[in-house]
């Protein structure tokens, strides 16, 4: 096969990371790209990859597929719940592809740091790829031991890319923490309110660190050139949030009052009409069911009273040496929300 020849297909496309990488993939020479969604879109094919009939009939023609991209997300209330279809996903699209798919090189497969337990309560940190297991239900773990047991015996190989909470600008996602930091800071605003951080005693003075959806779409690409590893990934620097929740403030022009701990997905439940007012004042061009699909997800995050980072050396000493700076992402993607008129 030509070794410039590559297809991709991303499962996934209209999220915070699938977009990103369909980006990266396209300033790429020698890639052609295919976006798989629910919905659907430009340049995507429509699927339900639940429907293992229906992901069969809409990917057994893509015989010429070289690498898959999985990031494809289906949320469920408990984590128990997560498992079945999170699981069932890849494994119909991988039943669809890889018997057609003879030139197959490559599974990418989307984690995070659910492998080690980070959402269950405190965990060691800094979390290594070689750490070790924890009670199951977990659907990221089910699935790296699907590609595992796939795999064997196979030409292709895998990756899995392990994250920490994604900066991007996708809408309509249910784990897009900066667009609901961006909503809930443009409320407080026109409320004439400052910036009190909503999370739990003790989340305020935590460190964390975050992954910039462009850093990992690189990350990404880069790991397809591995065999059968796993990467932590993130932007290589740790913040609190007593540190830059002030600096937040100040991007937006207000003040910061202390911490109050509060469900956002709860006092932002009323809120659709307080926004549909401000999207009319300020001439924005998305709903609100748009912009208020991440307050759970914000809770989620807000609530680490305790260390949230990763050790990201193996990626570093397998070269790649990419890196982003967390305050900067942050308002980078302020900005690119206030020019798509998403914010005031």
């Amino acid at each position: 096969m030509n070794e410039e020849r590559k297809v991709a297909l991303v499962a996934g496309a209209n999220g915070v990371i699938g977009k990103n990488l369909i980006a990266h993939l396209e300033t790429l020479p020698g890639w052609r790209v295919i976006g798989l969604s629910r919905r659907g879109g430009p340049g995507q094919i429509a699927v339900d990859l639940l429907d293992a009939a229906d992901t069969r009939a809409k990917l057994g023609g893509l015989d010429d597929v070289t690498h898959v991209f999985y990031a494809a997300y289906v949320d469920k209330p408990t984590w128990a719940e997560l498992v079945p279809p999170n699981l069932a996903m890849l494994t119909n699209l991988v039943d669809a592809i890889e018997p057609v798919a003879t030139g197959l090189r490559h599974i990418s497969l989307m984690q995070g740091y659910k492998v080690y337990g980070a959402h269950l309560g405190p965990f060691k940190t800094p979390a290594r790829e070689d750490d070790a297991g924890h009670m199951p239900p977990e659907f990221n773990v089910d699935q790296q031991q699907f590609l595992e047991r796939r795999q064997a015996g196979k030409s292709w190989t895998w990756s899995a890319i392990r994250p920490s909470v994604v900066g991007g600008t996708a809408l309509g996602n249910p784990m897009n923490l900066a667009l609901a930091i961006a909503v809930y800071a443009s409320i407080s605003k026109e409320l004439g309110l400052p910036l009190r951080f909503p999370g739990k005693p003790g989340a305020y003075d935590s460190l964390l660190e975050m992954t910039d959806a462009g850093l990992l779409a690189k990350a990404t690409v880069w790991a397809t050139g591995s065999e059968n590893e796993a990467y932590n990934i993130a932007n290589g620097d740790l913040f609190r949030w007593n540190d830059l929740w002030p600096r937040i403030a100040r991007y937006f022009d207000l003040e910061v009052a202390p911490p109050l701990p509060m469900s956002l997905d709860v006092v932002m439940a009323d809120k659709e009409e307080l926004w549909t007012s401000i999207a009319a004042k300020y001439g924005l061009e998305v709903p609100y069911s748009a912009v208020s699909s991440s307050w759970a997800f914000a809770d989620f995050v807000f609530g680490w009273d305790y260390d949230m980072f990763a050790d990201g050396s193996k990626a570093r000493r397998a070269g790649f040496h990419e890196y982003a700076e967390t305050p900067e992402m942050f308002f980078r993607l302020f900005d690119e929300f206030r020019k798509t008129k998403v914010i005031p």
